[in-house]
């Protein structure tokens, strides 16, 4: 673990490679290129890349149209606009017809940091899972969002990549095998088992490595894709430890806790704890001090662990 990166880096990156090999891939951002890094995309190939200006619902709305002739496009912009005010036409434009349409949201989450509650989406994975056939990702670093843009390219469908504003560390120093709807176990523990994603996942390492020093084992399971939730995996784990702990930066209502929640209640197997935003909006701060405000950091972590395991 010594690169830092932020994910929506590694989408810039990503796309732009991708865009070199398939001509078919277009990239449309609402005047925000800069800041999701699509503009990386723009320097490669110009004439396949469209700022539609602050326009998000036209955006999407282009997209769509875009899809029925064959192109695959990636639509850019911050995670509340996509997810927020565009949903209407995600919904109807997009997932209704099942067109071939990639939604990447950039600055979602708490770690948007100075921005304020208006600009930290803590409900966008929420909404995505929502929607019908809507495959929702939320890549945990830099080497993740590289595979999850590759795969969402080719995979037919719409796809929502939620990535972050703030650098993060490689949780994947020997490369990453990344496949839509299936999770990953990083550790093997036999006490508890923290289920993470995003910029949550190297915290849970940091976490289960400080635990395990004082004789507790976890596992820790790296769920990058919410929708379709990997079923096996956390049916697994809930037989084996027994205790869940699951860990976001989204709201604890409908996001990665709910998903597990949904799974481990209809096969009556696991106590699960949610953590993440509890029903609250952000603030404005440094996106450190916002973490620790809100509970998600390593300490928090550790001591819901210990709660659980040890009563």
């Amino acid at each position: 673990m010594n690169m830092k990166m932020a994910t929506r880096e590694a989408y810039g990156q990503a796309i732009s490679e991708l865009g070199k090999t398939n001509e078919n891939i277009v990239v449309l951002d609402a005047d925000l290129s800069k800041s999701t890094k699509s503009a990386d995309f723009k320097k490669v190939a110009p004439e396949r890349f469209f700022n539609m200006g602050i326009a998000e619902a036209n955006m999407i709305g282009t997209a769509a149209g875009l899809a029925t002739t064959g192109l695959i496009p990636f639509a850019s912009t911050f995670a509340m606009f996509a997810a927020g005010r565009a949903f209407e036409q995600i919904r109807n434009s997009v997932a209704y017809p099942k067109l071939n349409v990639k939604v990447v949201a950039s600055h979602a989450g708490i770690t948007v940091g100075e921005d304020g509650a208006s600009h930290q989406a803590i409900e966008d994975l929420s909404l995505m899972r929502s929607i019908p056939g809507m495959v929702v990702i939320n890549p945990s670093d830099g080497a993740e969002t590289k595979e999850a843009i590759k795969a969402a390219a080719e995979y037919y469908g719409p796809v929502y990549i939620r990535v972050g504003r703030m650098a993060v560390e490689d949780v994947h120093p020997n490369g990453c095998n990344f496949k839509i709807g299936k999770g990953e176990l990083l550790k093997e523990g036999s006490k508890a088992t923290i289920i993470a994603t995003g910029i949550t996942v190297e915290m849970a390492l940091e976490a289960s490595n400080e635990l395990e020093a004082e004789g507790i084992d976890v596992s820790v399971v790296n769920m990058a894709t919410i929708k379709p939730i990997d079923k096996e995996l956390i049916v697994a784990e809930a037989k084996k430890t027994g205790k869940i702990i699951t860990i976001e930066e989204h709201s604890i209502i409908g996001g990665l806790g709910s998903a597990v929640c949904e799974v481990v209640s209809e096969e009556n197997l696991a106590t699960v704890k949610r953590l993440g935003m509890n029903d609250t909006f952000g603030q404005s701060g440094k996106p450190k001090d916002l973490m620790e405000f809100y509970g998600l950091t390593k300490e928090h972590l550790i001591d819901e662990v210990k709660k659980i395991v040890l009563g």
